[in-house]
């Protein structure tokens, strides 16, 4: 049975989309695996959907919009940028491969660049092959890794420091502390990285108590650092001491 990609793709209202609507009526031909879904802008997609499109079995999502410096709502592509690029590292973390979303810049002009772009997406896809959450049997793992990136993109946060990348690194911070990119960049991987980290053991003590001990091993961190985690997330009321066993308190997720 041979294999063609389903690729869902965000494009852009000013550029892509027309672009794709360029490409249509000059009847410049490309493979039919794109379902379009228009935007006002790139930087209006939520990460949240996207991770939901990988989860329902798209085998690839395309984020098209217009070139830095032609955003008609000033950096919403630039906001578009810094989301997709910590999805993609989010989502190497759960072994589906990143190479399945992608971010490409297309002028209103660009008919031929876009047909160019679902073509060499496309033959990325077939080398890569369907994705593990497609068909009948997804595989689990991932699809349990792939909800604790959506519960941390989801994070308000999280958006909000993406929302402000521009002000902190060009005018500075609520004290006036400009930040260079990259070390706003290193803040920002950091705090991503714990958000992950805690929203799977939100998951893990929700329906059972655990220990420092137990949830180390099965996270593969060490149990200072999840030491670290717990008492943050006790801090926010989301996790509590259930009970002892021994010399070990065990902690659930309390209702939130």
């Amino acid at each position: 049975m041979s294999y063609e990609p389903k690729i869902v793709g965000f494009l852009c209202n000013w550029c892509a989309y027309s672009a794709a609507d360029l490409a249509g009526m000059s009847r410049i031909s490309y493979p039919p695996t794109i379902r379009i879904v228009r935007l006002m802008c790139s930087g209006r997609i939520d990460p949240v959907i996207v991770v939901d499109t990988l989860i329902n079995g798209a085998d690839g999502v395309l984020i098209a919009g217009c070139f830095p410096g032609d955003c008609h709502y000033v950096e919403g592509n630039l906001n578009a940028e810094v989301r997709i690029k910590i999805l993609k590292n989010l989502i190497a973390k759960t072994g589906l491969e990143p190479e399945r979303l992608r971010l490409e810049w297309i002028p209103a002009s660009g008919g031929v660049l876009f047909a160019e772009v679902v073509e060499d997406f496309t033959n990325q896809l077939l080398s890569l092959g369907p994705s593990p959450l497609a068909g009948g049997n997804p595989d689990k793992n991932i699809m349990e890794l792939l909800a604790v990136v959506r519960d941390t993109v989801a994070d308000v946060r999280l958006r909000e420091l993406v929302g402000k990348k521009r002000q902190i690194t060009e005018k500075g911070n609520v004290y006036g502390e400009v930040v260079s990119k990259e070390e706003f960049e290193r803040r920002l991987t950091e705090y991503i990285d714990d958000e992950f980290d805690r929203h799977r053991i939100l998951r893990m003590v929700k329906d059972r108590s655990l220990s420092v001990k137990e949830l180390a091993e099965r996270l593969n961190l060490s149990p200072q650092r999840v030491l670290r985690h717990i008492a943050a997330m006790r801090r926010k009321n989301l996790v509590a001491v259930e009970r002892i066993e021994g010399r070990s308190p065990l902690y659930m997720a309390l209702e939130v």
